[in-house]
C-alpha cells in the first residue's frame, strides 16, 4: 500500500541505517515498493503483482536475517522475486523467464520509452493472431482486470475450464509474440 492510498495518512519518511534494518516493518516498508513496480513491470497487471509481491516477502520472511546490510536484504530480495516470477512463468505460460535487471533500462530495452509506447501494437498484433476464445479470455483477464471467477462467468464456462483456457492462451500467446504458428 502506498502512502497515497494509507487511510490514516502520508506516512512520514525516515533514515533506514546502511547497517541493518531496525525490525521487519521496515524491511518492508523500504522494499515494497520497488519489489511491486519490479515485477509490475514484467507481469503487466495489479492484482498478479500484488500477490506476487506478498509472495517474494513471504518466502522471504523466514530465512532473512534482520542482521543482514540493506545491501544484503535488497539481493536477497531481488533473487526471491526471481525465483517468484518464474515460477509464475512456469505455472502461467509453461516456461520460465528468470530475468530481473536493475529498473534503469538502457534506451533499447524492452521497459524503454519506445518499447513502452509500442506496447499497444504488439498485444493487438498477438490478440489478432489468436483464436476467438483464447483471445477473450486474455482480454478479460489482463486488460480488462477480471478475475479467474469474473472471467469464467463472463465466458458462461467453468473456473476450471477458464484456467485451462488461460494457460493455453498464454502459451499461444507467446508462440505467436516470438513468431511462431499456431
Amino acid at each position: 500500500m502506498t502512502a497515497q492510498n494509507d487511510p490514516a495518512g502520508p506516512r512520514p519518511l525516515r533514515a533506514v541505517p546502511d547497517d541493518g534494518y531496525p525490525d521487519w516493518e521496515a524491511v518492508y516498508h523500504d522494499n515494497a515498493t520497488w519489489v511491486y513496480r519490479t515485477l509490475f513491470a514484467r507481469v503487466g497487471n495489479r492484482a498478479d503483482a500484488e500477490d506476487l509481491t506478498a509472495e517474494v516477502f513471504l518466502a522471504a520472511l523466514r530465512p532473512l536475517r534482520l542482521t543482514a546490510s540493506v545491501a544484503e536484504v535488497r539481493a536477497y530480495l531481488r533473487a526471491t522475486a526471481r525465483t517468484v516470477l518464474a515460477a509464475h512463468w512456469r505455472e502461467t505460460l509453461g516456461r520460465e523467464i528468470t530475468s530481473i535487471e536493475d529498473i534503469e533500462q538502457p534506451p533499447d530495452s524492452p521497459e524503454s520509452d519506445v518499447a513502452i509506447s509500442a506496447a499497444p501494437q504488439r498485444v493487438a498484433r498477438v490478440l489478432d493472431g489468436l483464436p476467438d476464445r483464447y483471445r477473450h479470455i486474455l482480454e478479460l483477464r489482463f486488460l480488462q482486470g477480471y478475475s479467474i471467477k469474473e472471467s469464467a462467468a463472463q465466458l458462461g464456462i467453468s473456473v476450471a475450464n477458464a484456467k485451462v483456457l488461460q494457460h493455453r492462451a498464454l502459451r499461444l500467446a507467446a508462440q505467436v509474440n516470438d513468431g511462431g504458428q499456431r
